[in-house]
Order: structure tokens, then sequence, then C-alpha cells
């Protein structure tokens, strides 16, 4: 992937690909971002215990991303947004395909607090709610760190890729863990697929789908 820079003069700082050397400084944002969050809650109830599991859970998806897809940073490392390419039928071949990449993950995912069945749960639940049938990119984590958010950053980071899938005709796909990023993703063109994922006695979460504008 090549790099790609944006400039928001006197707004926000410039955002960029992340390289591969700042894997840890991210999958700690990632984590602090994460805290107080209703899923990851319930995925580790402990607090103590969240804080110090977390950079190891979501370094799945940020290891699968830089691997695999891609990761924008802001310059001053205050927000993220992980893609992942979902290639189906004959685009198969560019990116995850129709199966591939779904047991892997949840047992990554599984394997982040090894004894803890809801981490498994909630890869299993989210990848049975994701659509296979069409090419799309994938958003499993966009984050801004704790006192940061609200300052339009994550909506910056969405822009740009957005704007990538109008131009490509690709559509865009992700799955809200609380009320108020779903009104975010609303925003910027998501639609709730109409089921959630229910998460045993636990919140929901709302699998939102983005057809390619224009």
């Amino acid at each position: 992937m090549s790099r790609v820079t944006t400039v928001l003069p006197g707004v926000l700082p410039g955002i960029r690909r992340a390289r591969k050397e700042e894997r840890e400084e991210i999958s700690r944002l990632l984590g602090e971002a994460f805290m107080a969050d209703p899923v990851s809650g319930w995925v580790f109830p402990d607090e103590e215990h969240r804080r110090i599991v977390h950079p190891r859970f979501f370094g799945v998806f940020l290891d699968a991303a830089l691997r695999d897809g891609w990761v924008d940073v802001l310059e001053d490392h205050s927000a993220a947004a992980l893609w992942l390419p979902v290639m189906v039928g004959e685009t198969a071949g560019a990116g995850h395909g129709e199966d591939d990449g779904h047991d892997e993950m949840t047992e990554a995912l599984a394997a982040a607090d090894p004894g803890n069945e809801r981490t498994r749960i909630v890869g299993e639940l989210t990848a049975l709610a994701h659509p296979m049938d069409r090419s799309h990119y994938y958003l499993p984590n966009i984050v801004a760190a704790p006192g940061r958010t609200g300052g339009g950053r994550g909506s910056a980071l969405l822009k740009a890729v957005l704007e990538r899938c109008d131009r490509e005709g690709m559509p865009a796909y992700l799955e809200a863990s609380n009320a108020r990023s779903k009104a975010l993703y609303e925003r910027h063109g998501f639609v709730f697929t109409g089921r959630t994922v229910d998460l045993p006695g636990g919140p929901p979460m709302w699998p939102m789908w983005r057809e390619p504008r224009g």
C-alpha cells in the first residue's frame, strides 16, 4: 500500500499510513481507547485485567491490518483506523476471501486471553453477522485517544477512505459497538443491516454497511 497523507491546516494533524515499527504505540492507543467501550466491558469484566489484556486483544486486528490491509493514523498518534479488504469471487486473490480470515481471527482473539470464552464468542458472533457476498473494505476498529474524542478525528479518518470507496465503487462494512459511534457512522452513510449482534447477557453491536456514492 502506498503512503497517503492528508493535511488539515489549523484543525488536525496530518493523516498518514502507519508503519510496522509503530505497532506497539498503536496497540496501546487501541487498548486505552476501548477501556470504556460497553462490548469490551462485557468481554473483560474486570477493569484491571481489561487494561492488561486490551493491547494484546486489539493487537490481533492491528496485525491483520498491517499485514493484509492498512492502518491510517494521525501524525500525533491521537487517532487510528484499521482497514481490511475483503474480496469475494473473481477478486478474492487480492485480499481475504469469502471464508479466509474468520476462523483465524476468532482463534487469535481467543488466544489473546486464554480461558476467557467471551473472546471466542464475540469473534464467532461478529463473523456470523459479517456479509460475505460482495467485496468490501472492512473497518474493524477506529479510535481516538481518551480525551481527544469529539474533535473530528474519527470523521477525518473515515472521510479519507470513504472517498476512496466512492471512487472505486467499493462498499464498506463495520460493527458499531455503542450508540454514539453508530450515530457517527450513520452521518457518513453507513446503514444498520437490520439485525444486531446480541452478546449473551451483554450489549448489542450494530452491523453497518455503506454503499459507495456516485
